[in-house]
């Protein structure tokens, strides 16, 4: 039989992405399985996100993953999505079946995963969360299905942010809030678990870290951030300094 040179293609949308590590571990685990796969970082404006899903069906790639910022408006391009992915109303990945492009969340699921490898409960803990992006819908409603008592979402745009909010409450059994961020947050002491859902101190800009009072940071505080790249994010070594437990965001990306 003669040799095929051609590979399947699969990769990721977003911008940036120079950053994304995706590439080196999906590469390790195509070559560990033997699969003739290509996994690229593609750099694609929020301006062309329709032509390049309708460039992805004419190369007859296999799939895509979503990073910022297009979980969310991807979706009027696509075929159909999980029962997850509706209720979140993001998606980080594109399968291709059929012609059809099927999309699905697995940022939450992979984020719950990390918890639990950590020895973190969910169940019946009060949470908050940065942001209210993609990556913050995925996490809020898994953490809600999950158990979490209540969750309080913080974010700089009040309309985002009371959109999270008010899907929390009305698609899950969670209490939640939303606490508008346009001043210094201090961490209240009834919260148990926060999450930098953000894109603060992400490649390039490692040095940056969200407007939190460094203070409020308790040995006692579960701190999570979502940033893959650097993984040891300013917020990490902030909570560390103050002795709280802290997990990166290799985990619920591998």
């Amino acid at each position: 039989m003669q040799k095929s040179y051609r590979e399947e293609l699969v990769g990721v949308f977003g911008d940036p992405i120079d950053e994304n590590p995706t590439v080196i571990l999906e590469q390790a685990a195509f070559q560990a399985c033997q699969l003739n796969y290509r996994y690229l970082n593609i750099l694609v404006k929020s301006e062309d996100l329709e032509q390049a899903i309708l460039g992805m069906k004419a190369m007859h790639m296999k799939g895509i993953n979503l990073t910022i910022p297009h979980k969310c408006a991807v979706l009027p391009y696509l075929d159909g999505i999980s029962k997850e992915a509706s209720i979140i109303g993001a998606v980080n990945t594109i399968v291709v079946k059929d012609g059809k492009l099927l999309g699905e969340n697995t940022d939450g699921k992979g984020f719950l995963t990390s918890l639990q490898e950590n020895d973190i409960t969910v169940l019946g803990q009060e949470i908050m969360i940065l942001g209210a992006g993609g990556a913050a819908r995925a996490i809020a409603v898994e953490l809600a299905l999950a158990g979490a008592k209540k969750i309080t979402i913080v974010n700089r745009s009040r309309q985002r942010g009371e959109e999270l909010t008010t899907l929390i409450q009305e698609k899950t059994s969670c209490q939640a809030e939303f606490l508008l961020w346009n001043k210094t947050i201090s961490i209240p002491e009834e919260i148990n678990i926060l999450v930098n859902a953000t894109s603060i101190g992400l490649f390039p800009n490692v040095e940056q870290k969200p407007d939190l009072d460094e203070s409020s940071l308790r040995p006692d505080l579960v701190v999570c951030d979502v940033i893959p790249n650097h993984p040891r994010t300013q917020l990490l070594k902030m909570a560390e300094q103050q002795g709280a437990k802290t997990i990166d965001g290799l985990g619920m990306l591998v």
